[in-house]
């Protein structure tokens, strides 16, 4: 087993010597593989195989880095690890049933904190996380928490953050008459209601999306001190706070471009790079994607990477950041035969001489979770990527400021916190009938 290493050591040993490099071949893993894998502290059972249902991927480099990083597993210990892909909103659903009736993948990699909608039913992966957070410099807060919750058994293996910032057009917001993003709220609605009177109007989900619509309501609830439950997890939505969270809400809808309220986490993605929105909150799969169809020459999207860039969310009355950034969970599932594969698959991904790969091919689109990998490249090449950097440091945890688990979780699948803003700032519902709807689900999980 290697020794304990910091950033620095980090970034000048192995992998620094490979240049870190997204480029890098199956075979150029190889030779490092084979000496983890006799080396490793978890021996994969004999004739283990393994199956692996993940997200169907946003950036393509980072899924092609990923499969190297599989094949240089199997080459290295013999174990074959089938993947399939699913949408988002999908992952959840299906580790549902696995987990209800005993049989399905080996491993569901999600967003949130799904695997602790049934922890019991979870692989135990305490002593992969302890080995992989001594080694590389400790696992962030919220890692911590997505990984554990309020208990010591970790219940999946926080390998990513995929970040979730302010995507905007620099010349649109110029001609609004703003220098930057504004950092705090005020200014933030401001600008939103300059750039859709000058017809570059901007845009956030506020249909059913797992990870958009979560990401900025849940910010804006917490922005103004709402929250859905207190820190005894006793049901606290209904506040001075969180009306006033409504009807800042409810103003930004109208600054926005028509239809927010049945986007789903693909259509802002699409919107942006067709020039129908100029301001948005992502990943930094958009510019990532504009940059891929530049390369291919693409006007629009050269355009589109050459103005583009990224903000943090502003700072709401709070005076504090309280973004809501998507953890991506790996959940092995108790029933699978080959435990001791799992937890070495799970190592070997997160291992630097794979993790930086990964990272570096990824662009930003995920961000590490263990605090060794701050000072990759990715972070200082481009900097447009520069605010994803802080992703797993600056968020705050589902469910927060009650504990996070299994009612937390439910309460996210349910969409509630989605749902209450879209009710009022459609107008389906006052605020008096949004609120009472969302603290009577709220309370009947949290019974």
């Amino acid at each position: 087993m290697r020794n304990k290493i910091d950033r620095r050591s980090l970034l000048l040993g192995s992998a620094a010597t490979t240049a870190i490099a997204a480029t890098a071949s199956t075979t150029d893993m190889l030779g490092f593989a084979k000496a983890w894998a006799a080396d490793n502290p978890f021996k994969p059972e004999d004739g283990a195989s393994l199956t692996l249902t993940r997200w169907r991927r946003f950036v393509q480099s980072e899924d092609d880095a990923f499969r190297e990083i599989v094949a240089s597993f199997t080459k290295a210990t013999g174990v074959n690890v089938n993947i399939t892909e699913e949408g988002l909103d999908d992952i959840q659903p299906k580790a549902s049933v696995a987990a209800n009736t005993g049989q399905g993948a080996d491993m569901f990699w999600g967003i949130f904190a799904f695997p602790h909608l049934f922890p019991t039913q979870s692989l135990d992966l305490t002593d992969a996380a302890d080995y992989l957070g001594k080694k590389y410099g400790g696992w962030s807060d919220a890692a911590v928490v997505y990984g554990r919750g309020s208990g010591k058994k970790w219940v999946c293996m926080p390998v990513a953050v995929v970040g979730n910032e302010i995507n905007f057009r620099r010349s649109s917001i110029e001609k609004a008459g703003f220098k930057s993003v504004p950092e705090e709220t005020d200014g933030f609605l401001e600008l939103m209601k300059a750039m859709k009177a000058q017809g570059t109007p901007g845009g956030f989900a506020l249909g059913n999306a797992s990870g958009d619509g979560n990401s900025w309501t849940h910010w804006l609830l917490w922005s103004h001190g709402g929250k859905l439950v207190d820190e005894n997890d006793k049901v606290a939505i209904d506040s001075p706070e969180t009306r006033a969270a409504l009807d800042y809400c409810k103003k930004l809808y109208e600054a926005s471009a028509p239809g927010t309220i049945s986007w789903n986490d693909s259509f802002n993605n699409k919107a942006f790079l067709s020039g129908q929105v100029h301001l948005t909150n992502n990943g930094i799969s958009i510019y990532a994607a504009a940059q891929r169809n530049a390369a291919s020459g693409d006007a629009l999207a050269k355009e589109v990477a050459d103005d583009m860039d990224h903000a943090y969310y502003p700072i709401g009355p709070v005076g504090k950041p309280t973004e809501f950034q998507a953890v991506f969970p790996v959940m092995g599932m108790n029933y699978t035969k080959y435990p001791n594969a799992v937890k070495a698959f799970l190592t070997y991904w997160m291992e630097a001489d794979q993790y930086n790969k990964w990272l570096r091919a990824s662009v930003g689109y995920v961000t590490h979770t263990l605090k060794a990998f701050a000072d990759n490249p990715v972070w200082t090449e481009d900097p447009k990527r520069r605010v994803f950097r802080d992703c797993a440091e600056r968020t705050l945890p589902f469910g927060y400021p009650g504990t996070i688990g299994e009612k937390a979780a439910a309460a996210m699948a349910d969409f509630i916190v989605v749902n209450m803003f879209a009710n009022y700032s459609s107008g389906r519902m006052d605020a008096d009938a949004a609120i009472k709807q969302a603290a009577r689900q709220t309370g009947r999980i949290y019974r």
